[in-house]
Order: structure tokens, then C-alpha cells, then sequence
């Protein structure tokens, strides 16, 4: 029987630590796990990544007792459904900028009562016919993830309105896309001033609010900060580095 995906947020875990999986082999999830990260987000929007690669994903990090993720390109109902039924433990939606939209996505991820989903209880989701109705309607209802990126002024200024939608989980604050919505870059007063903003109404709200940053000092930071998920790096990144300093160090080059 197929059981339920890794929670992300459980009580007895500190703040979870993820990472970006952007590479079509599985050998990046099982390698995240093997490093000890709490979950994954596959990324969809910023990736070449197809359906078929998500679902491998998903399967190895749930294997592994990581809680897939997936991060959608669009606000697609379909795609959305088809990651749910794949056994993904909950959803990123990017560019979340109005109440409107969060109540939108809320009604992707739940079924009829709260939202809009279609019953596929003969999928991976469903123990492939195999769980009961309810359990799997329990599961979309009650544990799949609904998690908005805010990631422009708009979505900053409309963060508590967000944030009070029935049905969203948590946040992201996406402070790269904002950065260049912004026009400024990152780290400008303005643009820390609306950052802290979308972690203080999450903190009001009593709902996690995560990151996404480039390097182990920053993670560090950001769990000091308050933030209650942090996604660091990603896959291709850290091959790439990894690969660069080996034949700068071999060579000579000075990094």
C-alpha cells in the first residue's frame, strides 16, 4: 500500500532544509537525501523537466523519507491534479499576487466542498485503487500543501490577505523575482523592507514562511531571521561549482 508522502512540517522537526531539483536523473534526489535534506522542490517553472521526470522524483524522495515538492510552471489545474496524484506532499504556486489567486489555487489542490480537484483514487495518490475514498480524499483535504510565492510588490502588500485564504499552508517569499520586479537589487533597503514584511504577517498568521537562498551562510541566516523553510541551492548549481573548483584547484586558477 502506498502510504501517505513525508510530512514537511511535523512538530518534531526543526526547520526544514530543501533544495532545488531542476536535473532529469533521480540520482539528484537520492543524492539529497543521502546529504540529509528534510525535502526536495522539483522544479517545473525553471527547468526542462517533463511530467514523466517529476513523478520519478517524486517516488525516490518519498522513498527516501523526503517530502517531494513541486514547484508548478503556471497556475494549470491540470498539471497541479496530475502532481498531486503523483504522491507529491504539496504544491508551490509562483506569482500569487492577489487574494483572488490564492483562493484560485486553494481550489486546485482540494476536492468538491473546498475546491475543484477530480477524484483519480486509481492513481499513485490513491494506492492505485487500493486506499479507501476516504483516506484519500482525507489526505488532499487535510495534508497536501497549497503554497503561494509571493514575488512581486503586489503579492508583498496583499501578504496578510494571502496569508488568511482557508486552504494556504505557508508562503515562499521569492526575493529574486522581486528583487527584478523592483527594479533594485537584492538586498536594497525597499526590497528588505518588503521581505521582512511577508515573513511578519506569516508570523501573524501562524503559518510558515520560506526562502530560497544560495549558500549555507545565508540558510543560517535566514533560519536566525525567522524563516520557517528554507530552500538552498539546487542540483545544477552545486554540480557546477563543485565541477569549477575542481579544475580551478587541479589547474592553478585562482577562484
Amino acid at each position: 500500500m502506498i502510504s501517505d508522502p513525508p510530512e514537511l512540517f511535523a512538530p518534531d522537526r526543526g526547520v526544514p532544509l530543501g533544495s532545488w531539483i531542476k536535473m532529469t536523473g533521480s540520482e539528484s534526489v537520492e543524492i539529497a537525501a543521502c546529504a540529509g535534506f528534510d525535502f526536495i522542490v522539483i522544479d517545473l517553472e525553471h527547468s526542462m523537466l517533463s511530467m514523466s521526470d517529476a513523478y520519478r522524483h517524486i517516488v525516490v524522495a518519498a522513498g527516501q523519507g523526503m517530502a517531494p515538492l513541486v514547484r508548478v510552471p503556471s497556475h494549470d489545474h491540470g498539471i497541479v491534479q496530475r502532481v498531486l496524484d503523483a504522491g507529491a506532499t504539496g504544491v508551490l504556486f509562483p506569482h500569487v499576487d492577489t487574494v483572488g489567486q490564492a483562493e484560485a489555487v486553494v481550489r486546485m489542490v482540494r476536492f468538491p466542498g473546498a475546491g475543484t480537484r477530480g477524484s483519480g483514487g486509481t492513481s499513485r495518490a490513491g494506492g492505485w485503487g487500493l486506499r479507501s475514498r476516504a483516506d484519500y480524499l482525507r489526505f488532499g483535504n487535510e495534508k497536501a500543501l497549497c503554497v503561494p510565492q509571493l514575488e512581486s510588490e503586489e503579492s508583498l502588500r496583499n501578504a496578510s490577505g494571502i496569508l488568511a485564504v482557508e486552504g494556504v499552508d505557508a508562503v515562499l517569499v521569492g526575493a529574486a523575482d522581486l528583487a527584478l520586479s523592483m527594479g533594485v537589487p537584492a538586498g536594497d533597503p525597499r526590497h528588505t523592507e518588503l521581505v521582512v514584511s511577508g515573513l511578519d504577517a506569516a508570523k501573524a498568521a501562524g503559518l510558515p514562511c520560506g526562502t530560497a537562498v544560495g549558500s549555507a551562510l545565508a540558510a543560517s541566516r535566514a533560519i536566525e531571521q525567522g524563516f520557517g523553510f528554507v530552500v538552498a541551492a539546487n542540483d545544477t548549481t552545486l554540480l557546477a561549482k563543485a565541477a569549477t573548483t575542481l579544475v580551478q584547484q587541479v589547474r592553478g586558477v585562482p577562484a
